[in-house]
């Protein structure tokens, strides 16, 4: 496996805000810093893009490519990106705007267990020049043992979105994922219908939508010995990726065998999008945590 050459905790402090919490900067873009007794963990002002988290006492848990740019304006490549207000290429930039939009850290808090932010994206001119709505989205992070991420979005419209998860594994073609139910999507294929018998496996490119997933989706990684647990809230979908060797090798921001070293289940509202009024806030995420045998 290539070693992640992007090491957030190793950067220099710029701003303490708490005893667990310091801001830094990795190449063009402003991190915000997690070393709690539990668990450490970074993220992007830009996207409010989970780059890092790791349990105390485990391996990291996602995955970061070091050929991404971290220049403004640019998708990171891995971590958890956050898919809004679309998914995919209905619209431009593909994934949506704000993942390379910098949002406001407006809250922080500690406790024993973690780290507790809040980010928040509002709609402004450039984001109405891509998508004619007013907005507020906050995204929560609970940052100890296990990860939450909860995404609220308040206005009036309607969105889809994506918690784009890259998990770190030991080798992808020996990870096999349940819980993702026995309908998807296959992207692949231009969109055929197909049914899911057993676990998922990753011998190629991999790119599908689960419409029908569990609340639980489990990610068995026998090169590592452990299991990530991945549990939806308030989901339509799962999506499962990986781009394969092709692909990969295609891919600027990947390295050529990256693809043996991640897959992504995300946490998604594709199928079923968020209808938001003025009264009626909508919300989905997701909880990470890992399994030993």
């Amino acid at each position: 496996m290539t070693e992640n050459t992007v090491d957030a905790f190793s950067l220099p402090v710029l701003d303490r805000r708490s005893p667990s919490v310091t801001l830094r900067r990795l190449a063009d873009l402003p991190l915000v810093v997690v070393e709690h007794p539990k668990a450490r963990a970074a993220l992007t002002l830009q996207g409010a893009q989970l780059i890092a988290w790791q349990p105390a006492g485990e391996q990291p848990v996602l995955w970061l490519s070091g050929a991404s740019a971290f220049r403004e304006g640019k998708a990171v490549r891995g971590g958890v990106p956050i898919c809004w207000p679309w998914f995919g290429p209905a619209g431009s930039p593909s994934h949506g705007f704000a993942r390379v939009t910098t949002w406001t850290l407006d809250a922080h808090e500690e406790t024993a267990d973690a780290v507790h932010l809040t980010l928040t994206l509002r709609g402004d001119e450039r984001t109405r020049g891509l998508w004619p709505h007013d907005f507020t989205l906050t995204a929560r992070f609970t940052l100890g043992r296990e990860c939450r991420i909860t995404l609220t979005a308040e206005g009036d419209h309607t969105s889809t979105g994506a918690l784009h998860s890259y998990f770190r594994v030991g080798a992808a073609d020996r990870v096999s994922v349940s819980g993702l139910g026995d309908r998807y999507i296959d992207k692949v294929r231009d969109g055929a219908e197909g049914v899911q018998n057993g676990d998922l496996t990753f011998p190629g490119h991999v790119d599908r939508i689960y419409t029908r997933p569990e609340d639980t989706a489990l990610i068995h990684d026998p090169a590592l010995g452990r299991t990530i647990e991945v549990r939806h809230h308030d989901a339509s979908d799962a999506v499962a990726w990986n781009p394969g060797a092709k692909l990969s090798a295609e891919m600027a921001d990947v390295p050529d065998d990256g693809h043996t070293e991640f897959v992504c289940v995300e946490t998604a509202r594709i199928t079923r999008p968020l209808t938001t009024t003025e009264t009626t806030p909508t919300t989905f995420g997701v909880t990470l945590s890992v399994r030993h045998p």
